[in-house]
């Protein structure tokens, strides 16, 4: 027999013993949710500057925004801490197709809490991540049918990018985007989203071509001339670029290039899908379908995050399609949460219950109309209107445009510095004295983005050109001299 070491015995301690040792842990200093319910406004402004983002405080307090506590929010309204109720025509950049608080989306919640069904499912197979897969693929058109779950648009567009790129292969790693465009701010796709202040000086991969949008002649020469590109990324419609539309005839003529060329077409419509442009997807309206897309945003219903990434199956088989291959980008921890995908699932029934699309279609027509006359009745102010359904671009014009002709030379100057400044005016004077919120465009300044649910009807348009008209009826002298009042008011 092997000799064995010696041992000295230890007396572990009994459990008993342990937790009477133990020093209680501290506990710190936490807010509850009613604390949070009941804060008011001064609490809120220093929280936010001290934990979240002081810099854009001070854009919050020129716009008039941080005077505002949203106490409820039901479909196409908040309520603010004085009972005032706000019409929303920002639409959380197209986040709420169903409005605000929609009864049904609230019940499918409720009854999934209420009946304790379960939301993590990665080690077990979701049947509700299946049901909103299926309905997804029954929604897009063509062979548009493997689904990726995630939370955001950034990574359902991250997915997008890796499935292209792995199966477009090693060999043709180089990715097309387009000028103006913005794809998220993550590390991946910031190298598509074509802004200097959100690449700020991080280190992006250099496997892109640049090229303008809706130019189908450079993206032809690109491919022509570049044998290594093998994807190509756009948005179907440009939201931060100011609502930039190409026409039909570009993207039937892309589709041609991509099928010849064998690149790999990528739509983003993270912004732009969900009914939000008359159509499910903005892309349909030209009557073909790219490779891979993306959703986001109203996926979630107005009650959760939610993103997919839908590619044909013959792109997504080529990338991950063997079990070696399968677990390169499967889903996340929260991708496919049980609750959220029974939020997707009902939201996606309600746009069809309720002829949402059809509402986009014909009320956006109608909100443009408007907007047109209005533009017609300010020619000096307005400089165009523009976009589809429920994404519709109000351009103004250069600040010195708007003034008489003999100071215009002169301002004219400093037009590159002003840009912004009026349609930052208007904004502020829409919800300081007409209670209505609109949006503003990352690129073009002077772009106000109007993204309203697609539940608005005309009364709620009438009510927003109303508002507008009163707005843009003061003059230019007015409007300056109103908000500079404002601000000396804080």
């Amino acid at each position: 027999m092997l000799d064995t070491p010696n041992r000295v015995a230890v007396d572990a301690p009994s459990l008993s013993d342990a937790g009477a040792n133990m020093t209680p842990t501290h506990r710190p200093d936490l807010l509850t949710v009613a604390d949070a319910k009941a804060m008011s406004l001064g609490q809120m402004t220093d929280l936010f500057k001290d934990h979240i983002n002081p810099g854009q405080l001070h854009f919050m307090k020129l716009l008039g925004f941080h005077k505002v506590k949203i106490e409820t929010a039901s479909g196409m309204y908040y309520t603010d801490q004085n009972g005032r109720k706000i019409l929303d025509f920002f639409g959380g950049f197209g986040s709420l197709a169903l409005g605000h608080n929609h009864p049904r989306i609230i019940k499918a919640r409720k009854d999934f809490q209420d009946e304790d069904r379960h939301e993590i499912a990665i080690a077990f197979m979701s049947q509700y991540a299946s049901a909103l897969a299926k309905n997804l693929a029954a929604i897009a058109p063509g062979d548009l049918d493997m689904v990726f779950l995630g939370s955001s648009g950034s990574e359902a567009m991250e997915a997008a990018i890796k499935v292209a790129e792995r199966a477009a292969g090693p060999k043709r790693p180089k990715i097309v985007y387009a000028a103006n465009s913005f794809h998220g701010k993550t590390k991946g796709v910031l190298s598509l989203t074509d802004s200097e202040l959100y690449r700020g000086e991080f280190q992006l991969t250099g496997n892109t071509v640049k090229v303008p949008f809706g130019d189908i002649d450079a993206i032809r020469a690109a491919f022509e001339t570049d044998p290594k590109i093998g994807v190509i990324v756009l948005e179907t419609i440009q939201g931060g670029g100011g609502i930039v539309e190409a026409p039909v005839a570009f993207w039937q003529q892309l589709r041609g290039l991509c099928d010849k060329h064998d690149v790999l077409w990528i739509a983003d419509e993270v912004q732009c899908g969900m009914g939000r442009s008359g159509h499910f997807f903005a892309f349909e309206k030209a009557g073909v379908v790219p490779d891979v897309t993306a959703l986001a945003k109203s996926l979630g219903a107005g009650k959760c995050a939610m993103a997919a990434m839908i590619a044909s199956r013959k792109v997504y088989m080529k990338a991950y399609g063997t079990p070696k291959t399968a677990m390169i980008h499967a889903q996340a921890t929260f991708g496919g949460i049980g609750e959220a995908c029974v939020t997707a699932i009902e939201g996606l029934n309600v746009i069809y219950d309720e002829d949402l699309i059809g509402n986009a279609a014909q009320v956006g027509s109608y909100l443009i109309e408007r907007l047109n006359e209005l533009k017609d009745k300010y020619p000096q102010i307005i400089k165009d209107v523009r976009g589809s359904g429920f994404m519709v671009g109000l351009e103004f014009q250069d600040f010195s445009q708007t003034l008489p002709a003999l100071l215009r030379p002169m301002v004219a100057l400093l037009d590159d510095k002003l840009k912004g400044s009026l349609s930052g005016f208007v904004g502020a004077e829409l919800l300081r004295d007409h209670d209505v919120l609109v949006a503003f465009t990352e690129y073009n300044r002077n772009v106000i983005r109007l993204e309203p649910p697609l539940i608005c009807g005309r009364e709620h348009v009438d009510a927003f050109i109303t508002a507008l008209d009163a707005v843009l009826g003061r003059g230019i002298v007015r409007i300056v001299r109103d908000f500079i009042g404002s601000q000396a008011k804080k």
